[in-house]
């Protein structure tokens, strides 16, 4: 469940690229400020297309330079773009590599740091190219049919392997008749027989599997290394002597039905024998082997069919024996784990009560951190996200975020972290800003320590009384945290307090906080969360007669449950949603998964269990005006959830309205302006109902 677990949860940016409420004039931004007495302007939402945030941080083998993919929004195309931009590690300096209209991904350093392999469609079709750092001369090593993923260097610098899918050829179920010469015929039907057939943000899926490759890193033609109806993923590992590639696989016959149960397999590159080198149920991911050879370390657990898992580190000789759990003090997900050019440990990132750290561990299994608040790409809301690379002398290149920035490049050197990009200077240092303030709270349920933050608007004067959004993170087992959130930022400018929080279920507070919602969401997260809210008006400044509440994906979920268990909200916003447990489970994209990990038994053979915890059983009881938005093509929490819900609230004759973003998946991501318009939507739904605060 590693890989699958990000796919799994909410993918956390929502909107509407049709608004069907007035939307909220974006200049109202710099009156407020003047209202407050401020002399910077809000942010607004339309400042999401001024900001860039760095993504997928490569370090050089001699910490000198570190290449990564700056991030910007095209006002004129409404795209995000990639390009790379090079930072000198010792000055500071950085200036583009690749840049302009193209986009760019996935650079990887080769091991003598000379030339840099990286991936882009600059020619029409997704390509590996490699470019020689000493002249700035690039050539197109490859020519594709497919787009290829992955990509790591051979350790003599002569090959680069990569995964790519590869289309299977499947025969018409029923020959059509011959077409005359000239006849406009309808599109041919489409014979489906996978068990999984589509998956969000990648629509219907063509028939086929994900195979490792090689090819020449000067160019020439790829070499196919794994064959059969078997997915291969992640990224190859190579073996010191370059003989042999390492790669996690799902090589059983009932793959579809044990997407959870993977291992790892040597491939030899002579003669594409395959060898497995682990065998137990739960996945075995990123493999990665020791400096010298000798060991390799995993990603992995045994899958108890828990909702939610632990990933430990793993270490075992290069033949797969004497395995043991080097993470096992550390309740928390390991993540991105680098050998030290020693051999005698890891480095590695884990999320730890809504932050995420970089740290190391030796081969005793002790853990020291080494930088915090990593992050920072998940621009929308403040969720976990974060990448680093590690240098041959033990430099290392990171995300840094805060409540106030979103990504940028930082570097560790002998114990001290330099920030070396301030991305979002020229847009942010102008805006009047929300911070976020931790707060603990005792939940109501049972006394468990829940975790939230507090965003103030800007010009807070603490005599005065402002409206409240909670807003509920997706997943479930996912983590809000003190990171930037343009979300949070755009609600706090127009003036409300924002409150998010970590309840039961979140990750980064071990295996049985999480597990407090197996088999048992939505539950006695919804008391969290009304504790939460309760400490918030607490403080004194919130005005109980305009309490609003907000969530995607997972949150959309608890946010139509809240409105079935209490009215104390004036307007609720209901964001890409499950409503029924039995619809979802057989119409989402993923069936095989959240059938077996999520539910005790199947819809038909347990359909109490899944009525019970769905939020159109308490729909009787909803007096909330509730808005729903939700993507047409989301195959996540697909619009049927939506329209279930909606209907059931017009025939109660209760407030509501229906937000569909055409041709949007689950993350609401492809453009800047479903971000946009979605929070102008909330927006606008919160303030029809918003009250004088007296």
């Amino acid at each position: 469940m590693i890989a699958l677990r990000a796919a799994m949860a909410a993918l956390f940016l929502s909107a509407a690229s049709a608004a069907v409420l007035a939307p909220v004039a974006t200049s109202s931004s710099t009156a407020a400020a003047a209202e407050a007495g401020s002399s910077l302007p809000r942010y607004a939402a339309r400042d999401l297309f001024d900001l860039e945030y760095a993504d997928d941080p490569q370090i050089s083998p001699d910490g000198r330079h570190i290449v990564y993919v700056r991030v910007s929004m095209d006002i004129m195309t409404d795209r995000a773009r990639r390009n790379l931009w090079i930072i000198d590690t010792a000055t500071g300096e950085q200036r583009p590599l690749l840049s302009g209209a193209q986009n760019y991904a996935s650079p990887r350093w080769s091991p003598d740091g000379k030339r840099l392999a990286y991936v882009s469609a600059a020619e029409g079709s997704a390509q590996v190219y490699v470019r020689w750092m000493d002249t700035g001369q690039t050539a197109r090593v490859t020519n594709l049919p497919e787009g290829p993923s992955n990509l790591a260097w051979s350790p003599d610098g002569k090959w680069l392997a990569f995964t790519m899918f590869v289309p299977e050829d499947k025969k018409p179920l029923a020959a059509m008749p011959i077409k005359p010469e000239g006849a406009k015929w309808g599109a041919a039907p489409r014979v489906i027989d996978d068990v999984i057939y589509r998956i969000d943000g990648a629509g219907y899926l063509q028939s086929g599997f994900t195979q490792l490759f090689v090819a020449p890193a000067d160019g020439g033609s790829p070499r196919q290394l794994t064959t059969g109806r078997y997915d291969h993923r992640g990224t190859p590992e190579w073996t010191p002597d370059g003989q042999s590639i390492l790669i996690s696989a799902n090589r059983r016959d009932d793959a579809a039905y044990q997407l959870n149960n993977s291992e790892v397999y040597e491939v030899r590159l002579a003669d594409g024998s395959i060898r497995q080198l682990t065998d137990r149920n739960g996945p075995d991911v990123s493999p990665l082997v020791s400096p010298d050879g000798k060991r390799i370390a995993l990603l992995g657990y045994d899958d108890r069919k828990l909702g939610y898992q632990v990933t430990r580190l793993e270490v075992m000789d290069r033949d797969g024996s004497n395995r043991r759990v080097l993470s096992a003090s550390l309740d928390r997900d390991v993540e991105n784990p680098v050998w030290r050019a020693d051999g005698k440990g890891l480095y590695f990132q884990y999320d730890d009560k809504g932050v995420t750290k970089l740290a190391e561990i030796d081969l005793d299994g002790r853990v020291r951190v080494l930088a915090s608040n990593l992050g920072g790409t998940d621009i929308g809301r403040p969720y976990s996200s974060s990448t680093f690379s590690v240098s041959g002398n033990g430099k290392i290149a990171f995300l840094t975020t805060s409540p106030k920035r979103p990504a940028d490049v930082a570097l560790y050197n002998g114990g001290k972290v330099r920030q070396l990009t301030a991305l979002n200077e020229d847009v942010l240092a102008y805006r009047d800003l929300a911070d976020a303030e931790e707060l603990w709270v005792k939940s109501s349920a049972d006394g468990q320590d829940i975790q939230a933050w507090l965003m103030k608007p800007p010009g807070f004067d603490p005599s005065k009384k402002y409206p409240l959004i909670l807003e509920i993170h997706g997943g479930p087992f996912a983590n809000y945290g003190p990171r930037f959130g343009a979300e949070m930022q755009v609600y706090a400018a127009a003036g409300y307090v924002v409150v998010y929080a970590n309840p039961r279920g979140s990750t980064s507070y071990g295996e049985a906080f999480g597990n407090l919602i197996h088999h048992n969401y939505p539950s006695q997260d919804y008391d969290d969360l009304m504790s939460v809210v309760d400490a918030a008006i607490a403080k004194g400044f919130v005005d109980e007669n305009n309490l609003f509440v907000t969530g995607g994906s997972g949150g959309g979920v608890l946010t139509a449950w809240i409105v079935g268990k209490t009215d104390r909200f004036r307007a609720a916003v209901v964001s890409k949603p499950v409503i029924n447990w039995t619809s979802f489970a057989l119409t989402a994209d993923m069936a095989p998964f959240f059938t077996q990990y999520w539910f005790p038994a199947m819809p038909w053979e347990a359909p109490d269990h899944y009525w019970k915890r769905s939020p159109l059983s308490l729909v009787g009881n909803v007096k909330t005006p509730t808005m729903l938005l939700t993507g047409e093509s989301d195959f996540r929490t697909p619009i049927s959830e939506t329209e279930q819900f909606y209907q059931a609230l017009k025939l109660r004759q209760v407030d509501t309205a229906m937000v569909r973003i055409p041709e949007a998946s689950h993350g609401m991501d492809s453009r800047p302006t479903q971000l946009i318009a979605k929070n102008l939507n909330i927006l606008a739904w919160f303030e029809k109902y918003r009250v004088e605060t007296k």
